[in-house]
Order: C-alpha cells, then structure tokens, then sequence
C-alpha cells in the first residue's frame, strides 16, 4: 500500500512539474525564431549588391535569416501601405520614403542615404546608329525601354532627362514601359529595345550592353537610395543592427564594387 502511494505522488509531482516549466520551454523557439527574420523590401537595382552584403552579413551572424523582395520601389511601397509584412525599406528614390515618414509608418530616427547613382543610356553591345539622347529622336531608333514611371523611379528620371533636353514628345512613342529598371536592362540586352535608361550599375554587371552616354545630374532629381525601418517590424533590434551593418566600411565596399556612390 505504501508502495502505491508513493508511485502516485512520483507521478503526481512530475505532472504539476511539467505544467509550470511548459510555458518556458515553449515560449524559448518562438522568440529566437522572430528575433532571426529580417524581410527588406529593396529596390530592385540593389540586388546584386544586397545579395553579397547579405553573404558578408551572415558570416559573422549565422542564425539571421535575411530576405529579400526587390521590385519597383512605387510597387513596394504600395505593398507596404497595404499592411505587406517588411523590417526595412530601402528605395531608389526620396519619395516613396517620405511618404512612409509622413504617414508615421516608419521608425523614428532609423532613416538614412544607402547610397547614390547616376543614370545612363544604354544600347545592345554592338548597337549602332544611337551617339546621344537626341539620337532617340530618329526614325531609325524605334523602341526605347524605360521604367513605367508612375512606379519605377528609373522611369520618372528617365522622364525628367528627356524632357529637359526636348526629346520627350518625339520619343515617348517608341517607350517600352518596364516594371522595374531590370526589366529595362533585359529588354535592350536581348535586342527587344533599341535602346533604354537604367542606372549605371545596371550597365555595369551586364556584358550585353555599352554605355552611350551618362545623363547629366543637372536635369534630373538627386538619385539616391534612403532606407528606414518600416514600424510594423517584429524584429526593431535586428532591423536596427542590420542598418547599422549598412553604414559601415564591408557593406560600403560591397557598393563601390557594384558602381555605387557612396554618400
């Protein structure tokens, strides 16, 4: 009889242990896997550099899992006023990152310049016949790729530069509009545009297309790329440290490789 007893207190005992220690061995996976997920949402010029700065990132913090989602930075900011899960937002041009501050729906103090660049014209490797913007006038020249520029900010500089140098009423015509600046680059690559606007670092990792001629800065606005923590983060610790990792010299030299300018 005393033996019974016994063995049902041992049991009684390891129950009521397992019940109180429960909620800390359940609660310890969950807040190591939210605290490890970082979701940019990145212009999608950035995504050769962004995905080398993220190899340099993870060696010294093996558990942070980074994703990525590139695209036009009007589509991701759209994306993000419509309540798409994101921790930081970097865009390649001011506004869509002012829309965000204006709006309270970015962390105070947490916005800064990644980086900057410049704007080119671009033809297929052994293209001929397009010498200058005014080129883009002729007849000869029949199709001419830009970003769609209600949401490609590509496109709204592209837009800015022609109409500047007088050549946007004859050329808009011909415009192959492009949802992002990659889709630009890959549309004068492969011949299906005579020629196209992308960013300097566009032309620079493309073996398929030569530079005709750098927009001058003057006749467009500044093109750089703020970021910020975007306030709906779940992971505000590891967003900040993340963006403090962009400001410094691996993630800088990472940049300057891809063509970027530094700010």
């Amino acid at each position: 009889m005393r033996r019974k007893f016994l063995a049902f207190m041992g049991v009684a005992f390891v129950s009521l242990m397992l019940v109180i220690c429960s909620p800390f061995f359940n609660s310890t996976p969950v807040v190591a896997q939210s605290n490890n997920n970082l979701l940019v949402s990145a212009a999608a010029s950035l995504k050769d550099a962004m995905e080398e700065i993220k190899t340099v990132y993870t060696q010294s913090k093996p558990n942070v899992n980074i994703n990525y989602n590139f695209g036009a930075s009007g589509a991701l900011l759209q994306q993000i006023q419509q309540g798409a899960p994101a921790d930081i937002f970097i865009s390649a041009a001011k506004r869509q990152v002012d829309t965000l501050e204006q709006t309270g729906q970015i962390v105070p103090g947490t916005r800064g310049i990644l980086a900057k660049n410049r704007l080119v014209l671009v033809v297929p490797k052994n293209g001929t016949g397009v010498s200058s913007f005014y080129s883009l006038r002729e007849d000869g020249v029949k199709r001419i790729a830009i970003g769609e520029p209600r949401s490609v900010p590509a496109g709204q500089y592209a837009e800015q530069v022609l109409k500047k140098l007088n050549v946007y009423q004859q050329a808009k015509s011909k415009f192959v509009l492009a949802n992002n600046v990659r889709q630009v680059l890959a549309a004068v690559e492969s011949g299906n545009a005579d020629a196209g606007l992308v960013y300097a670092t566009d032309a620079k990792i493309s073996n398929n297309v030569k530079v005709v001629v750098v927009a001058d800065e003057k006749y467009h606005s500044p093109i750089t790329y703020p970021y910020a923590v975007v306030k709906r983060t779940k992971n505000l610790d590891g967003a900040k440290d993340f963006i403090q990792f962009l400001k410094g010299d691996a993630a800088k030299g990472v940049l300057q490789k891809y063509g970027f300018i530094l700010p």
